[in-house]
This record gives structure tokens, sequence and C-alpha cells, in this order.
């Protein structure tokens, strides 16, 4: 029996892959590619995607592909930083461009970042709006607090309970994803 290779697609609420949340979204990545999952990063900072209700966002060419990537992908990554008390205003407007017909029935593995201490305000908001567009966040999540101090200089997590927890949440969104394309 052969089963479908996944595609997994990852997205900051920063600009930059080597953002503290870029940074968490490509370890959750590398262990999707590592378990055979085919893996994309959508890089803000190369590909922007307009504010919604700009002048012209509607036929961007950035937003077009966007979704069109949306569509071919099984499941997803998403990881935030905190700010205010809820997810960024780039997390929030990536996720505007969303919609059902994208990633509704699709899976989601959600993290955050925070400066300070952890706890689950932006990955609550974020679960919130995703249950809007039908999409399926796992229950397993991970909020890294402290996070200037917590990758090695090769972006590496440097504490192992908080790889276990990542581990945990990408084989989450595997086993859901393979359950929920099969």
């Amino acid at each position: 029996m052969s089963t479908k290779q996944l595609k997994i697609l990852g997205l900051a609420g920063e600009y930059r892959p080597t953002s503290k949340s870029g940074m968490l979204v490509n370890a959750a990545l590398k262990v999707a590619e590592a378990s055979g999952a085919e893996v994309v990063f959508w890089d803000l900072n190369e590909r922007p995607l307009p504010l919604v209700g700009e002048e012209g966002c509607w036929s961007h060419p950035n937003v077009a592909a966007f979704q069109e990537l949306l569509t071919e992908c099984d499941a997803f990554f998403l990881c935030s930083p905190e700010y205010h008390g809820t997810m960024s205003g780039v997390m929030k407007n990536t996720m505007d461009w969303m919609y059902d017909k994208h990633v509704g029935g699709k899976v989601f593995g959600l993290m955050s970042t925070l400066g300070g201490v952890t706890n689950a305000n932006t990955l609550n908001h974020m679960r919130i709006a995703l249950r809007w567009l039908h999409g399926w966040p796992v229950p397993e999540q991970l909020a890294i607090g402290h996070v200037k101090e917590a990758f090695d200089e090769d972006g590496n997590l440097k504490d192992e309970q908080l790889q276990e927890r990542l581990n945990n949440l990408v084989n989450a969104v595997l086993a859901a994803s393979t359950k929920l394309s099969a």
C-alpha cells in the first residue's frame, strides 16, 4: 500500500526566515521533512502579501501564488510572535488571505514566540480564526517564552524538552493529515 506524500506549508508572522518565528517554523518543517513530507516555507520578505483592502491587492500576483499554494498543501505550520497579547499584524494579514476553499478541512500546527513569559493568547487567537476557516488545529501547540535565548547559533532549540514538544506537535500534524487525506 502506498501512502501519499504530504505537502506542508510553513508560515511565520514575521518577515524573514531568520526571525524567531521563522526559525521555529523552519525547525518544524525540518522535522516534517525528515519524516518524509514535502515542505515549503513562504518567505514574506521575498514574496510579501499586500494588506487586505489595499488598492490592487485582489489582483496581486503574490496573492494568487499564495492561494494556489494553500490549495495544494495538506497541512500548515503557523508561528506568530505575540505582540500586545495577540498575533502579529503580519500573521493576521497572512491569515486574512486564506479562505475555506483553500484551507478548509486541513490540519494546522500552531506555535508562538514571546519575549517574556509563556502564555497561550496568540495560540488561542489563531485557533479562533482557523475555526472560521474550517481548519483543524491539532491539540498540541507550542509557545516559547524568552525566545531570544531559545535557539543556539545554528538555529536549533537549546532546550531538549522544547524540542520534544516540537517533535510531538509535528507528529500530531502529520498523523492527522494522513488520516484526513486517506
